[in-house]
């Protein structure tokens, strides 16, 4: 058959079209002549993560911004309350710093954000692993933001028109959270509502405890500091914040966090001391999970610690986060205090390990839909 055009989904085999194309678990039965096509079916694996804008001027910022800030999931406060703030405050002043924020980090040779270079990277990368690995599946994977482009909506769309009649969801955070996985998911659900024949779905669960996810993250901090004349006295696990009151409510992600941490200082040997925990990107007035980021490298470097890393285990992409807020304005603020030597450990980004894992991870939650 013809494969349509597709903009970035990776397909792993290219199905023959029988005069008969059937669904998996469909009979096989004698379609009229008049029926319409349909393509071969296959198994859909779409990577989801945060999300970027379109561009760092104002009025793609504006957007990608009012997406974002409009989620419930993120922002949860009253909407007659938050509504007029969100239009007639913060989108008129801060899509210029958040502007000025991505230009310093720009893939410029690309015109895009680095978060989207490395998803789509994954994406590929995953798609060879996959086929390497899974020789004869018919797969199609893919790749899409929750705010953004390319949109969830816009990318399930392409692969039902593709074939995939089954699909599985993963969203690119180690540990869960309902601002991060659950929305990501919340955006896949309501695009399928929008079909009149929806595929098969399955979301796959966090690995914030996975042993080779605790490797790689080992293997990557070791590595790196492997590089440098000397090693830091202090490493920072640094976890985006989230609201104190949304761990009150029942959301597990602060014990994800800390459970990663402590399986990565048992891996490396450290103690307590060595590897810490801290929190960032927090804003608004409400406490934030503790300890901060900012005051922590404001602290130590005031106390005396010279030497400072920073690995950003709860990424799997670099990012504005890790890329602007840790490795720009982290280290201008450590230097500023009195630190002498800092530096930041990039994300497992698109490694060998890293796609080996997010592979590892597709065949286990594809049990049953495949053979191996």
């Amino acid at each position: 058959m013809e494969r349509p055009a597709r903009a970035d989904g990776q397909v792993l085999e290219r199905p023959t079209r029988s005069s008969n194309p059937r669904r998996p678990g469909e009979r096989a039965t004698q379609r009229p002549a008049d029926h319409p096509s349909l393509p071969a079916a296959r198994i859909g694996v779409l990577l989801l993560n945060l999300g970027t804008p379109d561009g760092t001027g104002y009025w793609a910022m504006r957007r990608y911004l009012k997406e974002f800030l409009s989620d419930k999931r993120v922002i949860d406060v009253n909407p007659l309350i938050w509504k007029p703030l969100l239009n007639l405050v913060i989108l008129t002043s801060r899509p210029f710093r958040s502007g000025r924020a991505y230009q310093a980090i720009w893939n410029r040779e690309r015109d895009e954000s680095p978060l989207r270079t490395i998803t789509r990277s994954q994406s590929e990368r995953l798609a060879a692993v996959l086929r390497r690995e899974l020789p004869g599946e018919e797969l199609m994977v893919d790749w899409a933001m929750r705010y953004g482009n390319p949109s969830t909506g816009s990318v399930l769309r392409r692969m039902i028109e593709a074939g995939c009649s089954r699909v599985l969801l993963l969203a690119l955070y180690p540990q869960y959270a309902a601002a991060t996985t659950a929305t990501a998911y919340d955006e896949a659900f309501r695009a399928l509502m929008e079909e009149r024949w929806q595929p098969a779905i399955r979301t796959a669960p966090p690995w914030h405890d996975h042993p080779d996810y605790i490797e790689a993250l080992a293997r990557s901090i070791e590595t790196h500091l492997a590089g440098l004349g000397g090693t830091p006295e202090v490493v920072l696990a640094s976890f985006h914040g989230l609201p104190k009151r949304y761990l009150l409510l029942g959301d597990p992600y602060h014990c994800h966090c800390m459970k990663t941490a402590r399986l990565l200082r048992e891996h490396l040997g450290w103690t307590e001391d060595r590897l810490r925990v801290t929190f960032q990107s927090r804003f608004g007035s409400e406490e934030w999970l503790q300890p901060y980021t900012d005051e922590t490298i404001e602290r130590l470097a005031r106390e005396g610690v010279r030497s400072l890393a920073i690995v950003a285990p709860g990424f799997a992409a670099d990012c504005l986060e890790t890329l602007e807020e840790l490795a720009i304005r982290g280290r201008e603020l450590f230097l500023h205090h009195g630190g002498e030597r800092f530096t930041f450990i990039p994300c497992l980004n698109d490694a060998d390990d890293h796609v080996a894992l997010l592979g590892d991870i597709v065949r286990r939650e594809l049990c049953g839909w495949i053979a191996g």
